[in-house]
C-alpha cells in the first residue's frame, strides 16, 4: 500500500519546511509542499503530520549488538540488542560490532544476529573484527568478508591506547586499513576501519602517523569514544579539522561528573572550536560494557550501554545546549550514512529508504517510527521482535 505523510515540518535533516511524502514499495518517493491522493486515494493510508517534525531515522554506527562485556568473569556477557530497543531509540540503522571479546562471541554470531534484525524490521550492518589484530573474519580474509558478505560494511572496532587492546603498531593499523579500503573499494561500500580509543597517552598519534606515513586518506578511519576525557577531545578537534571524523560516544558514566565529556555538551564545544558539523557523530555504544577499573587496572564494576542514549544526546544538543536541530540530527543521520557509504540511509529525499520518524514538536520525543515504509510503531499499534512478550 502507498502511504502519505502529510503536512510535517520536514528536517531532511536540512530544514525544508512543511512537505507531504509519498512513500511506495519502501523507499520515499516524493516529497512536495502538496501531493494530492485523487485516485489512489483508496490504495492510500494517510497519516496527518501537521505540528509534528518528519526527521530521518536514526543511523547508530557502533552497537554490540549481541551482546559484549565479560571484563569481570563469563557473569558479566551483557545482553543482545532487542527490536525494542531500537524503536524505543528511534534507531531505523543498526552497525554491529564485537569488543573485547572475540573469542566466545564470534563472526558468524554476529552476522547471524545482523540478519535476524533486518529480518524483523529495521537494517542492520556489521564490522568484521574485535579489538584485537590480527583480525578475526568471517571468511578469513578481511578483503573477502567486505567483499562477498552484504552485511559486512567495514572493520572494527579495533582498539587502541586500551589496556584491553593487543597493543597494535601504526604499522599493522595501516595494513587492516589497506585492506578494508581495498575491500570498500571492490564492493561499493565504505570499508571504513571503526577505532576503539582507550585512555591511553598516546591519543590519536598512530592514527595520524598512518596517515602521514601511507596513502591512506583520515577518512577510513573512525575514531570512537572521542569524549572520554579532555586530553582525547582535544586531539578529536585537532584531528577533525584535518578532515576525519570523530564520534562521541553517547552512554557514558562519568557525564554527570564531567558535564563537557556528555556528547550534547561536547558537541557545542567542537563546533565553537571551528570543528565543521559534517565531521561529527554520535553513537551509543548500546548493549556494550561500560567497565570500571581502578588505578592498577583491576576491574571493579560496569554498566551496560544503552541505544536510547543516542536519541537523549541529540535531544540535549537541542534543547539544552540550544544547538540547531538540522545541525544536531546529521551527526546520527546524514553523517555517518554518508561516511559509512549507506546510500539509502541518513536523509529524507526521492529514491531513500523511507526510514522516517514523527517527533513532538516540542519536547522531540518519538511519536511514530517508520523502517523501509513499515510502521513499526504508529498510533496504538508496534511492531513486535519475534521473541518479545504482548
Amino acid at each position: 500500500m502507498l502511504k502519505l505523510i502529510r503536512g510535517g515540518t520536514v528536517y531532511a535533516p536540512a530544514y525544508l519546511g512543511k512537505k507531504d511524502i509519498l512513500i511506495a514499495d519502501g523507499r520515499i518517493a516524493a516529497v512536495e509542499d502538496k501531493i494530492e491522493p485523487r485516485k489512489l486515494a483508496p490504495f492510500m493510508e494517510v497519516t496527518e503530520a501537521d505540528g509534528k517534525l518528519v526527521v530521518p531515522g536514526l543511523v547508530d554506527g557502533h552497537v554490540h549488538i549481541t551482546g559484549g562485556g565479560g571484563e569481570g568473569g563469563f557473569s558479566t556477557r551483557t545482553p543482545e540488542l532487542t527490536l525494542k530497543d531500537c524503536i524505543d531509540a528511534g534507531v531505523t540503522t543498526v552497525v554491529g560490532v564485537l569488543g573485547t571479546d572475540g573469542t566466545a562471541r564470534t563472526m558468524t554470531n554476529l552476522v547471524s544476529k545482523a540478519k535476524g534484525l533486518t529480518e524483523e524490521g529495521v537494517t542492520c550492518f556489521c564490522q568484521s573484527g574485535s579489538y584485537h589484530v590480527p583480525v578475526r573474519t568471517l571468511t578469513g580474509s578481511l578483503q573477502n568478508d567486505i567483499m562477498f558478505i552484504e552485511e559486512i560494511i567495514g572493520a572494527g572496532e579495533i582498539a587502541i591506547e586500551d589496556h584491553r587492546s593487543s597493543q597494535p603498531e601504526w604499522q599493522e593499523i595501516a595494513r587492516v586499513a589497506s585492506e578494508a579500503r581495498a575491500g570498500g573499494l571492490l564492493s561499493g561500500k565504505g570499508g571504513v576501519v571503526t577505532i576503539h580509543v582507550g585512555d591511553g597517552k598516546g591519543l590519536l598519534s598512530k592514527l595520524e602517523t598512518v596517515v602521514q606515513e601511507t596513502e591512506i586518506p583520515i577518512t577510513q578511519f573512525w575514531p570512537t569514544h572521542i569524549n572520554r576525557h579532555e586530553a582525547l577531545l582535544e586531539a578529536g578537534i585537532r584531528f577533525a579539522r584535518e578532515g576525519g571524523f570523530v564520534d562521541f560516544t553517547t552512554s557514558t558514566l562519568h557525564s554527570s561528573e564531567k558535564p563537557l565529556l556528555k556528547s550534547s555538551s561536547g558537541m557545542k564545544y567542537m563546533l565553537d572550536a571551528g570543528v565543521p558539523p559534517e565531521q561529527i557523530t554520535f553513537t551509543s555504544d548500546g548493549q556494550g560494557s561500560l567497565p570500571q577499573f581502578d588505578e592498577n587496572r583491576q576491574f571493579t564494576g560496569l554498566g551496560v550501554g544503552k541505544v536510547d542514549s543516542l536519541l537523549q544526546e541529540l535531544q540535549d544538543a537541542v534543547l539544552v545546549e540550544g544547538l540547531p536541530l538540522e545541525t544536531v540530527w546529521k551527526a546520527a543521520s546524514e553523517n555517518p550514512a554518508r561516511l559509512l557509504q549507506l546510500r539509502g540511509k541518513g536523509t529524507v529525499e526521492k529514491e531513500k529508504d523511507a526510514d522516517l520518524l514523527l517527533l513532538h514538536s516540542e519536547t522531540l520525543h518519538v511519536e511514530s517510527v517508520m523502517a523501509r515504509g513499515k510502521w513499526l510503531q504508529h498510533g496504538d499499534k508496534r511492531q513486535k521482535g519475534t521473541f518479545e512478550e504482548e
